[in-house]
């Protein structure tokens, strides 16, 4: 794969991840997340999904870009 196209998908898995990982903690601080916390203890799928998908796109994405 050429050096260029490997890190324009760094470049966009890293922006993919970040978004992901705000959208999560939007998620993990919304009304509805803060309820469920008191009541239960438990965190919704969906925002655990979220953090953990950002976080892996965003590790990815760096990896990429470092060219390793």
């Amino acid at each position: 794969m050429a050096k260029g196209t490997s890190r324009l998908i760094g470049g966009v898995l890293l922006i993919a991840g970040v978004a992901l990982l705000v959208w999560g903690f939007n998620l993990y601080g919304s009304f509805g997340n803060k309820l469920s916390r008191a009541l239960d203890g438990s965190v919704d799928a969906k925002t655990i999904a979220a953090l953990a998908g950002g976080g892996i796109c965003t590790l990815l994405g760096l990896i990429k870009l470092s060219g390793k």
